[in-house]
């Protein structure tokens, strides 16, 4: 018997998460040598990880053979510490990812809707989907978030409003004032999701915590994969009301975070240089790439995170075209004209804009 006669039926719609190449698949396929493949399509550290983080997951290898802290005791201390919250206000979700589906699973269910930008992270509406609910779209011009009508798609059916700041793929960003008038907004029965992965990236990132601490259901969720440079350890965390943590937990899979990670974690936040050097490079990335566009007469959006959305001919050859030059971008079906750049070294930007600027010449 076919299987999909017995799922369930939003399993038969629902998209499939397509991530950024991986270097090896690519090198394999253009008949590349992989160290001369560039990979600034998911944004991840060119500067690789946090060394005290590398130090941290090695020291804590030879215990794999025992289950990770369930709790993620010293990891919650931490950032419990850090943050000025208790720690029952703390979720831990295997990358920042899960964290947004937990809230999906908690608050979402046929008759439900969950509201987002058109150009939000994909992951809210495949989340959405998954648990059968609505996802409603709201066009976002120039860009950016139209928090009014953001606001106005919002109904008695509505569980979460799924916002990033800064927005992905897009860089654009709300200010803090901005974010919390919305949040202050909306029923008290709809919890505002604030992805805040790339959070660090900006000089002055909205804190949403004195909101929380008033009682608003809010939901901040940030990533160790981002700055840290922890992509392929996968630890991210939620921040909230302890009420709505303690429902998030329910829905959590036990010993979701593994050890390693929870270790090389806990040693990723007291590397403050590591984070300083991070965020130099890519301000100084970011202006490398957006000169070279403007040099290339190519149309982009700034941005406030670790990557850069950039409008070009066409999104899909240039993707095509890029790989065989040793450079991995992201395209995006909705954005056809657009690929999205990470913010790599100074190197591999110069290496990308090199390759865009041969792409452009073979087609004029």
């Amino acid at each position: 018997m076919d299987a999909a006669r017995f799922a369930q039926p939003q399993i038969l719609h629902q998209p499939v998460y397509q991530p950024g190449r991986p270097i090896a698949q690519v090198a394999r396929e253009f008949g590349l040598d992989p160290a001369t493949v560039d990979k600034l399509a998911s944004n991840e550290n060119p500067l690789g990880p946090s060394p005290k983080a590398i130090a941290a997951a090695a020291a804590a290898l030879p215990a794999m053979n025992l289950y990770p802290d369930g709790s993620c005791w010293d990891l919650s201390a931490k950032l419990a510490e850090r943050l000025g919250v208790g720690r029952d206000q703390l979720v831990f979700g295997n990358g920042s990812n899960e964290v947004l589906e937990l809230a999906a699973h908690v608050f979402l269910g046929p008759g439900t809707e969950a509201v987002m930008g058109v150009h939000g992270f994909v992951v809210y509406k495949l989340a959405t989907l998954l648990m059968g609910a609505k996802a409603v779209e709201v066009p976002m011009p120039g860009f950016r978030h139209d928090l009014a009508a953001v606001r106005a798609a919002v109904n008695p059916r509505t569980r979460i409003v799924y916002l990033a700041c800064p927005n992905n793929p897009t860089g654009t960003v709300d200010t803090e004032a901005e974010l919390v008038a919305f949040a202050r907004s909306l029923p008290e029965d709809v919890l505002f999701v604030l992805d805040q992965a790339y959070a660090e990236y900006q000089e002055r990132a909205p804190d949403l915590r004195p909101l929380i601490a008033e009682g608003r259901a809010v939901l901040c969720a940030r990533t160790f994969s981002k700055i840290y440079g922890l992509a392929g350890l996968r630890v991210g965390y939620g921040c909230t009301r302890p009420d709505i943590a303690a429902l998030l937990q329910r829905a959590r899979a036990p010993f979701n975070i593994s050890s390693v990670a929870q270790a090389a974690a806990v040693a990723a936040l007291d590397d403050a240089e590591f984070v300083r050097r991070s965020r130099e490079t890519n301000f100084a990335g970011l202006r490398q790439l957006a000169a070279g566009f403007r040099e290339l007469g190519l149309e982009f959006v700034p941005s406030e995170a670790n990557f850069i959305l950039v409008k070009v001919p066409d999104g899909a050859a240039v993707f095509q075209a890029l790989q065989r030059r040793g450079t991995i971008v992201r395209p995006f079906g909705n954005l056809p004209e657009y690929v999205r750049i990470t913010v790599g070294t100074a190197a591999q930007n110069e290496r990308c804009l090199a390759n865009l600027r041969a792409f452009l010449a073979g087609r004029s």
